[in-house]
């Protein structure tokens, strides 16, 4: 898998956070089929923020699907395709919230799937870049925005 991020990871905008920085190092790979990093050191202004810990966990993990599909046959008599089956793609940030002062740790999960058409990264693989560029560039757009309504559930 080319999941191989550089350290550190520049954050993204976020009301509260001064210029975060993120960095990390290789952990246990939780899957054959998946790569984890942990969030060794912050930097920048985060006051109260926690990096990774047993109790408090900070990591960001890639998996690929167990079992690559690949596009069957055309239907020899319509020229179709019986069916297009899914390969998924998942990145999945860790990162340990105090749900109320001196309470316990748990764990929030933020996760971003990619659903990509078997075939597809041969018959069109720039509409899939462009798509993934779209995304993340929207995510990178709204981040405070998307804390925001996390913290007060409007949107």
């Amino acid at each position: 898998m080319a999941f191989a991020p550089t350290t550190p990871i520049t954050g993204s905008s976020q009301t509260g956070l001064t210029s975060p920085t993120y960095t990390i190092a290789a952990d246990s790979n939780p899957t054959q089929y998946g790569k984890q990093y942990y969030v060794s050191a912050l930097g920048g202004t985060q006051t109260g923020v926690l990096s990774h810990s047993v109790a408090s966990p900070f990591t960001v993990s890639a998996f690929r699907p167990a079992n690559l599909k690949t596009l069957q046959p055309v239907n020899p008599v319509t020229g179709v395709l019986r069916s297009v089956p899914m390969n998924t793609y998942k990145v999945i940030t860790r990162k340990g919230v105090l749900p109320l002062a001196g309470q316990a740790s748990k764990t929030a999960l933020i996760k971003t799937d990619l659903d990509i058409p078997a075939g597809s990264d041969l018959a069109d693989p720039l509409s899939l870049r462009a798509a993934l560029s779209a995304h993340i560039g929207l995510l990178t757009q709204i981040s405070s925005a998307l804390g925001d309504t996390a913290v007060t559930g409007t949107i």
